[in-house]
């Protein structure tokens, strides 16, 4: 499937723009690509950059970095309970206590990269499990309707988005 096929009643609205953004692109493919895409951008950035601040109280690139890692992972979580046919509606949480709670900024960027690869292969491999019906399955997270195959083209688009960020105000 790709993402302008996507149906907008199967995210919420809060996520359109990461949809939107997404050029027709093929949900599995581009789980693979954008990762690729990103590991090479990121291995560019300057060192002195990693640990830069655009503002109080913003993220560093390495807390982004694992934010992106903890996001993916819930993010793959809620698509295994909705493909599951698991109806239990799934809380939100909340990315500045994870981020605080996360110690990213302690980390070297190669053991960032390399757990963001890692927890990519297994969301690549999550996906590639599910059939076309579980795909469309539609479950409650953060008292919203989604999709699994929504959940995956949430993931790209989160992670393009903040790629970006560090285009426009860490670079």
């Amino acid at each position: 499937m790709k993402s302008n096929q996507l149906p907008i009643n199967e995210y919420a609205s809060f996520y359109k723009s990461y949809i939107q953004a997404l050029e027709d692109v093929e949900l599995i493919e581009e789980l693979e690509i954008c990762l690729h895409d990103f590991i090479r951008f990121v291995q560019n950035i300057p060192m002195d950059k990693f640990d830069y601040r655009y503002a109080k109280g913003k993220w560093t690139i390495k807390e982004i970095i694992q934010h992106l890692i903890d996001s993916e992972r819930v993010f793959s979580y809620r698509a295994l309970r909705i493909s599951r046919n698991d109806k239990t509606p799934l809380p939100g949480f909340d990315e500045n206590d994870y981020v605080a709670n996360s110690n990213g900024n302690t980390r070297n960027l190669q053991s960032l990269l390399t757990e963001l690869a890692l927890v990519r292969q297994a969301t690549l491999s999550l996906f590639n499990s599910f059939t076309q019906e579980q795909l469309t399955r539609i479950g409650i997270t953060n008292n919203s309707e989604v999709s699994v195959r929504a959940i995956g083209f949430i993931i790209i688009g989160h992670q393009k988005h903040h790629q970006k960020i560090f285009s426009e105000r860490y670079l």
